[in-house]
């Protein structure tokens, strides 16, 4: 009985490294949502780190989180940072490219509840005159055994659904804005 319990304990362990030596470590996530805004408008409200504040699904699980800031918002080099519950976790987000009207790119410092390095990006397209394209993505690496703790719990999944939270509630504050496309762009 013992040999028996030994050698699935042996067989469970061998299972677990197998996977995850096929199971990818890196990941990529991207969704999209159009926002009947003109581009200018919409980039320059995303262009402000500070602003995520409030459309991020972060923010709203952790109302109380404490927050610091370092640098002049809305330019490279402008880092944000975070200490909250377990939802949440610590880490910073610094802004690391901006291409006016069109993309920002930010690097992402989990301290808690794991430690990780990862990429963000937001992009704007005009679909037409009114309407822009805003997409939300983020590149990261997972090491063994996180890969698979992470497939385990369906990880993707879990961003994805909170990614499409973020993006429909910055929607629903940029559409509901009477700001004037022309006002937006002075702040560029």
């Amino acid at each position: 009985m013992i040999k028996k319990i030994g050698i699935a304990l042996a067989a469970l362990v061998g299972l677990f490294l197998i996977v995850g030596l096929i199971t990818p470590k890196e990941f990529h996530m991207e969704r999209s949502i159009v926002i009947n805004k003109p581009v200018g408008e919409v980039f320059a409200y995303l262009q402000p780190l500070k602003n995520q504040e409030q459309w991020s699904p972060w923010a709203k699980k952790d109302p109380n989180m404490k927050k610091s800031y370092q640098g002049e918002d809305g330019v490279v080099g402008f880092i944000s940072s975070w200490d909250g519950n377990k939802e949440v976790g610590a880490g910073s987000q610094e802004i690391m490219k901006i291409i006016p009207g069109d993309r920002i790119e930010y690097e992402l410092r989990f301290k808690k509840p794991m430690e990780a390095t990862d990429s963000a990006y937001i992009t704007t397209h005009a679909i037409n005159p009114t309407q822009t394209r805003v997409s939300w993505g983020m590149d990261g690496h997972t090491p063994f055994p996180g890969n698979v703790i992470c497939l385990v719990m369906n990880m993707k999944s879990k961003l994805a659904k909170d990614f499409d939270e973020g993006l429909v509630s910055l929607k629903g504050i940029l559409e509901s804005r009477t700001t004037s496309p022309s006002q937006e762009m002075d702040t560029l």
